[in-house]
């Protein structure tokens, strides 16, 4: 077994997520053929940085990132910074010959995400975007089942993203809210992995016609360095501006010829996590709610017509990843399990010299869907969405 020198940029709640995943890896995927070690972790200030580093257990800490860039024992850069430094880090440690793995979406504009998928093209590193939910045992279920052709020919997918964890006006102003920072609203932060999931399970979307809402246009100025994402509130204090959406609706065209909606919110009281998706196709259907993540419910048209309905399959050894996570089915996935998973494929990917998917070609045409969908909003009309060609890197 070889060791894999880590260094993580970010001391927030997606590094806590990820330093998790580094240590439970081997507990769980052993004998492993990378075992991971937790080298540096970078942070805003010093401060900070050696504070997340006693937490998360990382040996050093810095409040410069470069350095981990520059630090010849480190193999793996992992990017889990607000948005607007994605690109530059990212291009900066694979252009010193670092694999990269980075929290989604993968840049704030098309234009950055083109320059990241065109620098990981450069290099035989591996690249990696942090899209879990796809990694959720229920999720690679249904995909199994797709391929089998359980399902037939895809009909039509529905798919949510719901929270309302800033539904409240008085919750701060997050990064999350400013343009320069994110790039786009509920449509980077949280639709990016409803677009992934679909396209994982139905294909690439060619086209579609969206409708986006600011519906709180002003929040409370944010108290100290952490991103409380609404966990506190703020009645007196100074306001700023939102100028990112809250919330976005979308029809959806597939290049399969399936059609569908898309749907993201962050002012939905009474939601917390709620991801769903529903697949229809011409032999069955399939149906996911990630507040029920053990749980995938199916149908098939063969079912007698004395029997036909959703029934649930309760993931456990016998599904996707299950042998090594609990011994039991409906013992209980977490999120923090679909991070654990998400490392192992991506050690796996570097110990074998393979890709990985989603990769930065994944994470690039998300983009595209994305900024078709913020076009379309714009322009009250249907929009193409743009094909990234992989053997040749272009787009049509």
């Amino acid at each position: 077994m070889k060791k894999i020198h880590v260094g993580l940029i970010g001391g927030g709640f997606m590094g806590k997520a990820h330093s998790l995943a580094y240590s439970a890896v081997p507990m769980f995927f052993w004998p492993t053929e990378l075992v991971p070690v937790k080298h540096t972790i970078a942070e805003a200030t010093a401060g900070l940085a050696a504070d997340a580093a006693a937490r998360f257990g990382f040996s050093k800490s810095t409040s410069d990132w470069r350095s981990i860039i520059e630090d010849p024992e480190i193999d793996l850069v992992d990017i889990a910074t607000p948005n607007n430094l994605h690109a530059e880090i990212a291009i900066a440690a694979l252009e010193a010959g670092k694999h990269v793995i980075c929290e989604k979406p993968i840049a704030r504009t098309v234009e950055e995400a083109a320059r990241m998928y065109e620098a990981a093209r450069a290099t035989d590193r591996v690249h990696m975007v942090a899209f879990n939910y796809r990694r959720t045992p229920a999720v690679a279920l249904a995909k199994r089942f797709i391929e089998e052709g359980a399902i037939g020919r895809i009909l039509n997918v529905r798919a949510t993203y719901l929270q309302d964890w800033s539904a409240d006006p008085n919750s701060p102003l997050s990064w999350r809210f400013k343009k320069a920072v994110a790039g786009s609203g509920a449509v980077g932060d949280i639709l990016t992995h409803v677009l992934d999931m679909a396209r994982y399970l139905a294909g690439e979307i060619t086209e579609v016609s969206s409708l986006t809402a600011n519906i709180i246009t002003e929040r409370p100025l944010q108290q100290g360095g952490a991103d409380s994402l609404g966990n506190t509130k703020n009645d007196n204090g100074p306001k700023g501006p939102v100028d990112v959406e809250d919330e976005v609706l979308s029809l959806v065209k597939f290049a399969s010829g399936a059609i569908g909606s898309v749907e993201a919110t962050r002012n939905a009281w009474g939601r917390n996590n709620f991801i769903t998706l529903e697949i229809h196709g011409s032999e069955g259907s399939i149906a996911f709610n990630y507040e029920n993540r053990d749980e995938l419910q199916v149908c098939f048209k063969n079912d007698g017509d004395d029997r036909r309905g959703f029934r649930t399959v309760y993931t456990g050894p016998n599904h996707p990843n299950g042998a090594n996570l609990w011994p039991i089915p409906a013992l209980g996935i977490g999120y923090g399990e679909t991070k654990i998973i998400e490392a192992h494929d991506l050690f796996q990917a570097i110990a074998g010299g393979e890709p990985v998917r989603p990769d930065f070609g994944d994470g690039y045409q998300v983009a595209l869907v994305d900024n078709a969908i913020l076009e379309s909003a714009a322009t009250g009309q249907w929009v193409k969405v743009p094909q990234l060609n992989r053997e040749t890197g272009k787009v049509a």
